[in-house]
């Protein structure tokens, strides 16, 4: 996002600093895709009760981290305005957690495991495993519609 107007200029960029992909891609062959489905059925069983739904949920949400150490997208916005220049820092706005767990109630779970299933048969063909790893970050928005 860029607004250019007299009074001031903003501008945003997304950013999600973490490991290199050579420490990413290791971490999933070795722990991530086993360490990933186990976690899964971990955070499915806590989310079957209400006492354990807040830890289940933080587990779905976090997918991206345990299957290949990528950090959540942080958006920096910088303002100017007379001669001053502000910087902020803040993860992506998200919905609200009720509406979170509704969803994952109604359809998230079974969606989600739907979406896990596909990007592993992806996954099963080198070719297309930069298709499911972007299937596996896409994981908490399918499943609790956060956005990572």
């Amino acid at each position: 996002m860029a607004i250019d107007a007299q009074s001031g200029k903003i501008s945003s960029v997304q950013s999600a600093a973490g490991p290199g992909c050579l420490i990413q891609a290791l971490w999933f062959v070795f722990f991530g895709w086993w360490l990933e489905v186990f976690s899964t059925a971990a955070a499915w069983f806590l989310t079957i009760n209400i006492i354990g739904m807040p830890c289940g949920m933080g587990i779905l949400n976090n997918i991206p981290r345990i299957l290949s150490l990528q950090p959540p997208t942080i958006e920096y916005q910088v303002i100017q305005s007379n001669g001053q220049t502000f910087i902020s820092a803040s993860k992506l706005p998200q919905r609200n957690f009720l509406l979170r767990a509704i969803y994952f109630l109604v359809f998230g779970w079974w969606w989600s495991a739907v979406w896990l299933v596909t990007a592993y048969l992806i996954c099963v063909s080198v070719i297309l495993i930069p298709l499911s790893l972007h299937m596996f970050r896409l994981t908490p928005f399918m499943t609790t519609l956060k956005r990572y």
